[in-house]
């Protein structure tokens, strides 16, 4: 018994001492860096792998102290480790800095392990090691890339969010998207458009990149300089829908209205748009009654505007579906929590900013998982002009001298008499020009607001008129010069029956 149980204790040393080696061999074959070390640090084992890493050859590190590896302003953290490994606990993915032998420092991934002996007290750790140096650089590098892009996004997406509009108050709020590339086509603008107007855009480039964002750009100017242009909605629209067709993404849905406190109206358009959602004062909440229209970038079906009432205190709401598109949920379920956030925050009167902030946090409570851009866009209008009047003029020479009689006792009513000697002049020019190249009747308007004096001539004749340089032999062609030189901005706009010509001059404490 005796002899056969030494024949097994040598086949159990012999099969243990197999074992070992052929452990050996694996961790010395290892692409991971592997090494052992006492619980006060001192390195017992150190494999191919980690001399490849560090420099170090075995004779060199084994015996030494871990310390040499560390950073000088890491040497607290090793202690810590160590510690922790005494502790019992093991260590997944530590990701730290170490020191080569010629003076380089490594980013490295780390996971330590307690080894305890036959009786389970813990007598050693043990460690894996890998060079993430070229992760860590590629992952700062492509955080670099990612904030450019964010930053061309909100570049091109803001240069024309104006919160300094006359008349009009605003709120924006334009988040890129957290996934992916980070950047994508949707844009805002608001547009003075002269004369008290505000034009109101909202779009969205299908698609993703860098190529939806400068599509977005150019987008963005071709429709604020038509806007300023002064074309009706619907002609703006039909316009960007064909220039939209040449461009590599030519799929985009938007919003435009032109918005006149003056008047009280509010003209609108849409392709293929998100409704927008009107705030009445009272903070009830409704979408404005638009036709969606078709996306730009489809042809062949002409968009159609509306023209709907425009009360004082009016807030407009516009978005686009980053805001209210999830994966998970309804689409109408969106619009509904979008209107219920609306009419909470309005309902607080905290102003503008405070509502923009509630809507935000309450579609997107988490603002690290949205996949799209968001944009919202709150505009108010908050007061009517302070007066209004007209009158229809025949299109004759005498309509001028009424006209200047008219305007005249209007400025005396309104206590703008300091106004009357530029005001005339200038509303004599427009009158005698559509009276000399227009057809009538003519409709003679102004308004005036706590900033401004604004004066409208509205004739049934196409051509808009432009100012010109007229030569020293010419009585005519200097009126329009004048009006651009006298006047604090001016302007002509198209409407279905004709064009308008205005001019507007500040109050004197506007100046």
């Amino acid at each position: 018994m005796k002899r056969g149980h030494l024949m097994v204790s040598v086949e159990s040393s012999q099969g243990a001492g197999s074992r070992q080696g052929l452990f050996r061999e694996l961790v010395e074959s290892s692409q991971d860096a592997i090494l052992m070390k006492t619980l006060d640090g001192r390195i017992t084992f150190w494999n191919e792998a980690a001399q490849r890493l560090y420099g170090y050859t075995p004779a060199e590190a084994i015996g030494s102290h871990v310390g040499m590896l560390v950073p000088p302003d890491l040497k607290d953290e090793e202690d810590d480790l160590l510690a922790r490994i005494a502790g019992g606990v093991r260590i997944e993915h530590y990701e730290t800095r170490r020191t080569t032998s010629d003076g380089r420092v490594l980013d490295i991934d780390v996971t330590l392990w307690p080894i305890r002996d036959r009786a389970g007290a813990i007598t050693a750790a043990c460690s894996t090691m890998r060079d993430i140096t070229g992760r860590k650089k590629a992952a700062v590098e492509l955080a670099e890339l990612h904030e450019q892009r964010r930053h061309v996004a909100l570049a091109l997406n803001l240069m024309g969010a104006s919160k300094e509009i006359s008349g009009a108050q605003a709120a924006t709020r334009y988040l890129p998207s957290v996934q992916g590339q980070g950047v994508g086509g949707d844009w805002l603008d608001l547009i003075e458009l002269g004369a008290g107007r505000v034009g109101i855009f909202v779009g969205d480039v299908m698609g993703r990149g860098l190529d939806a964002a400068v599509v977005m750009g150019q987008l963005r100017s071709a429709a604020h300089a038509l806007a300023l242009a002064g074309l009706p909605p619907c002609d703006l629209m039909q316009t960007l829908d064909v220039f939209t067709r040449e461009l590599p993404e030519p799929f985009v849905t938007c919003v435009y209205l032109e918005a006149d406190p003056a008047q009280g109206e509010l003209t609108v358009c849409s392709a293929g748009h998100l409704p927008v959602l009107l705030v009445e004062p009272g903070a009830k909440v409704h979408e404005l009654p638009v036709p969606i229209g078709t996306p730009l970038g489809v042809g062949g079906v002409p968009h159609q505007q509306v023209l709907l009432p425009l009360d004082a205190g009016t807030t407009l709401a516009l978005y686009t579906d980053g805001l209210v598109e999830t994966t998970s949920s309804d689409i109408d379920l969106r619009l509904k929590l979008l209107t219920c956030a609306l009419e909470d925050s309005f309902a607080t009167a905290d102003g503008l900013e405070s509502a923009a902030d509630h809507v935000l946090h309450t579609l997107l409570p988490n603002t690290d998982t949205y996949a799209d851009d968001v944009t919202l866009l709150l505009v108010r209008f908050p007061t009517a002009p302070l007066d209004v009047a007209e009158r229809e003029l025949d299109c004759e020479a005498a309509s001028v001298p009424a006209g200047r009689r008219f305007l005249k006792e209007k400025l005396h009513e309104w206590g703008l008499t300091a106004l009357a000697d530029t005001a005339l002049l200038l509303a004599s020019e427009l009158l005698t020009n559509a009276v000399c190249h227009a057809q009538g009747p003519l409709n003679f308007r102004m308004w005036h607001s706590v900033r401004e004096l604004s004066v409208e001539i509205t004739d049934h004749s196409a051509p808009r008129p432009r100012a010109r340089s007229a030569e020293n032999t010419e009585e005519n062609g200097r009126g329009l010069i004048l009006v651009d030189t006298l006047a604090d901005a001016w302007g002509s706009r198209s409407n279905t029956t004709g064009k308008t010509v205005w001019f507007t001059l500040l109050t004197a404490q506007h100046r």
